[in-house]
């Protein structure tokens, strides 16, 4: 008499598999020698190495200079702290931070932000893309409150980056492809940028008239 075992399937993950993450980086000149976190400190989320999820971001960026390349790359962040900053106005006031317009004596302001960034190898947040640099100059200047800013930034659609802040992230980095314009291309890219430019502009004027009278400025928010 022949035994038959019955056999119950759970769908339960047998383990976890890290897939890598296609990333794309502009550079004006080209990349020399290792990937570094060494990039002007002036940028949204500091220094560090600037990766964005489409190639459509980094490409605005650089098309203004005749030697700039478009690099295809692959993160395995596998071994990383990672850290998800979530829009809203904790993630503007970090990215004024890092432009220099809030100054270390309200520095307390970004203290929870900073707790949650210790440590972390990359920071993974919105772009302040053309569209958004607009909007963000114009609350920084005491023109929008932070309701206009926060509504403006559930209008845009705003891509996302990684930034690589320590060298092991860096070093978890791998260069697929790279890419260079033709004066054509980089004439092309410009008036795009514009356009984005234009766009940011139309989206801050509408914004500002509906909401002059709802939340705090600026100044108001630091203490100044």
């Amino acid at each position: 008499m022949k035994t038959i075992y019955s056999i119950t399937f759970f769908q339960i993950p047998l383990y976890n598999v890290n897939m890598p993450i296609t990333l794309f980086h502009g550079s004006k000149n080209g990349l020399n020698g290792k990937i570094q976190p060494i990039s002007r400190a002036l940028c949204d989320f500091g220094k560090g190495f600037y990766m964005g999820t489409t190639r459509e971001q980094p490409e605005t960026l650089i098309c203004n200079y005749s030697d700039s390349v478009l690099y295809k790359l692959e993160l395995d962040d596998s071994d990383l702290k990672v850290v998800d900053l979530p829009l809203g106005l904790d993630w503007a006031l970090f990215v004024a931070y890092n432009r220099g317009r809030i100054t270390d004596d309200a520095k307390s302001i970004i203290t929870p932000t900073l707790d949650l960034i210790k440590d972390a190898d990359i920071i993974k947040g919105y772009i302040a893309n053309d569209r958004m640099y607009i909007v963000l100059d114009r609350f920084f200047d005491g023109e929008i409150t932070d309701k206009a800013l926060v509504e403006s930034l559930s209008a845009l659609k705003l891509g996302i980056q990684y930034v690589s802040i320590t060298q092991k992230a860096c070093d978890a980095i791998k260069i697929l492809e790279e890419k260079k314009y033709t004066k054509k291309e980089r004439d092309s890219l410009i008036l795009k940028s514009e356009e984005n430019r234009q766009l940011g502009i139309s989206l801050a004027n509408e914004i500002c008239r509906k909401f002059r009278r709802e939340g705090k400025y600026f100044d108001e928010i630091i203490g100044k």
